[in-house]
């Protein structure tokens, strides 16, 4: 497999803006009612260079292949807690190649340099996944999402 590179996204390229668009689209966005040109735009003003939310993006051949996101929310029901660190996403055919690794091994110095925080939350579905990476378990989380009601909060330390 070619090098994966990975790298804030702060320029909208169509192509990967509409390939962003998709994922997100199907991932979440028809399950909550947004349409396609909705998430377009999240995804769009998500493109920050100095301020949250960001985006980066994993890349082989100038091709995304991946992505994650630093946001002030992602959890509705948690306003309390931030930043958090959101839309985790690696094209389907492109999982079990490296890709999600790549991008979680960038994720904390990422956040230390450009968000400069000491603590990233998240969510998910996944057990044992992102203890690989240092976040640890906090609790169970209701969501109050008729999708996925219950999932899991963790967190990071970023000493």
């Amino acid at each position: 497999m070619e090098e994966i590179k990975i790298k804030k996204i702060t320029e909208i390229d169509e192509n990967n803006l509409n390939k962003m668009t998709e994922w997100m689209y199907e991932w979440w966005g028809k399950s909550e009612k947004h349409s396609f040109e909705e998430v377009k735009n999240f995804v769009t003003y998500s493109l920050q260079e100095t301020r949250l939310p960001q985006t980066y993006g994993a890349f082989i051949n100038n091709e995304i292949v991946g992505m994650y996101q630093f946001s002030y929310e992602d959890l509705f029901v948690r306003p309390d807690i931030y930043p958090w660190l959101a839309n985790v996403y690696v094209d389907k055919k492109y999982r079990g190649s490296g890709i999600c690794r790549k991008l979680m091994e960038s994720v904390e110095e990422n956040a230390r340099k450009s968000i400069k925080t000491n603590e990233l939350y998240l969510y998910t579905k996944h057990i044992n996944l992102y203890e690989k990476f240092g976040f640890k378990y906090i609790c169970d989380i209701d969501t109050y999402s008729k999708e996925q009601k219950i999932q899991r909060l963790y967190k990071l330390e970023l000493d």
